[in-house]
């Protein structure tokens, strides 16, 4: 996740801010808003022939107290993630319920626990507060039908969320556990990933293999929401896994073990103090009157050049540009090197040593390779170097 939130404009209508944070409405949420009257609005008037094209309006405000709920529940994570100084960026309200988006903090495997489960224990407790007014009063058809509305469904989304595996809430208890076992929270998150995919399945093999196996055929909107609930299910159970595969890879990435040998002549320098140097194909990066990385020397470049011109020709007519501040401590690794990077546009980024020395030349393409663990094919300089 990004430290620079993206305009609001982008995720869709910002409603303002609760307790500081601002809160998002996806235009994505009027897709399920028009889903839930189309669907449950004629359920509701064959269940009640009295509502007539009320039932359409009653489907609205059930989609209206949804929102809320969800709202809700990622208010109570945003909440408790306070108490422990997390910062959130914002609350998004979209398609599939909402996320809390936190800013950078540092968890243990109880913190994650609790802040996790502290949505789902707010929807059990609006579902008990719902209870509470049905039991205590009598309210009309449709204050009714909607109280009973809105009590199932925060039961049933706050049961639903507690079940163990990502993306869901309940798979932070089967993150933390394995983190906790293990020492590593990558190997949590691909645990509680894999625990999402069994649950997947399981909605699947329940909701849909049963019937058919019996000889009924599932209600049809029973079927769709299955299949849309399961593969937002099964997309974010494989993004838990994949995230917890790549940062189990980070201590491999390291400023000095991905960095190429390199060295630093002043930006004064020529193409001859260049070729006096014994480089051996190592990388040549030149620097500013501070000693600060500015470029970095095509050899293809270098080597085009005659050698009745190489003194007067200057190092930077062979050169292209580094980005403002493209250069790292040579001790830079793990995550705080690819948030640093990652502001910036340039793909290659000088290492230097405790003096500012220039020591060596990292690609963006190395740091990938060593994250993904897959070969990355380097991109070609407009003058021909790769990068």
């Amino acid at each position: 996740m990004s430290d620079t939130p993206a305009p609001a404009r982008r995720d869709g209508i910002r409603l303002g801010r609760i307790a500081g944070i601002p809160v998002i409405l996806a235009y994505s949420w009027f897709v399920i808003a028009a889903f839930t009257v189309i669907v449950y609005g004629p359920v509701l008037q064959q269940r009640n022939p009295a509502f007539g094209i009320t039932a359409y309006y009653v489907a609205f405000a059930y989609a209206l107290l949804l929102l809320i709920s969800v709202l809700v529940h990622e208010l109570a994570h945003a909440l408790t993630a306070k108490i422990y100084g997390w910062p959130t960026q914002k609350i998004v309200l979209n398609l599939w319920g909402g996320h809390t988006q936190f800013e950078n903090f540092t968890a243990t495997p109880a913190r994650s626990v609790i802040v996790a489960l502290a949505g789902p224990a707010a929807n059990l407790v609006l579902a008990g507060g719902a209870w509470l007014v049905l039991s205590g009063s009598s309210l009309g058809i449709v204050a009714d039908t909607l109280t009973n509305i809105f009590m199932w469904a925060n039961f049933v989304i706050g049961i639903f969320n507690v079940l163990p595996g990502l993306p869901l809430d309940g798979g932070r208890i089967v993150e933390s556990a394995v983190w906790k076992a293990t020492g590593s929270q990558a190997k949590g998150t691909v645990a509680a990933g894999w625990a999402g995919r069994v649950i997947v399945v399981a909605l699947g093999f329940w909701f849909i293999a049963m019937p058919l196996l019996a000889g009924v055929t599932p209600d049809f909107s029973l079927l769709m929401i299955t299949i849309l609930v399961g593969g937002f299910l099964w997309m974010g159970a494989s993004a838990a896994i994949q995230q917890g595969t790549l940062r189990g890879r980070l201590h491999l990435v390291s400023a000095t073990a991905l960095a190429t040998p390199a060295v630093g002549i002043p930006a004064t320098a020529t193409v001859a103090d260049i070729r006096r140097l014994s480089t051996d194909g190592t990388a040549v990066v030149t620097c500013g009157p501070e000693g600060r990385p500015e470029g970095v020397v095509d050899l293809g470049a270098l080597a085009a050049v005659p050698e009745s011109a190489a003194g007067s020709t200057p190092a930077t007519a062979v050169s292209y540009a580094l980005v403002a501040g493209a250069y790292v401590p040579e001790w830079s690794q793990g995550q705080e090197l690819i948030q640093y990077l990652s502001q910036l546009e340039g793909r290659e980024y000088a290492v230097v040593d405790h003096h500012g020395v220039v020591t060596g030349l990292l690609s963006q393409n190395a740091i990938v390779s060593a994250i993904t663990g897959k070969p990355v094919r380097p991109k070609k300089h407009p003058q021909g170097q790769n990068r």
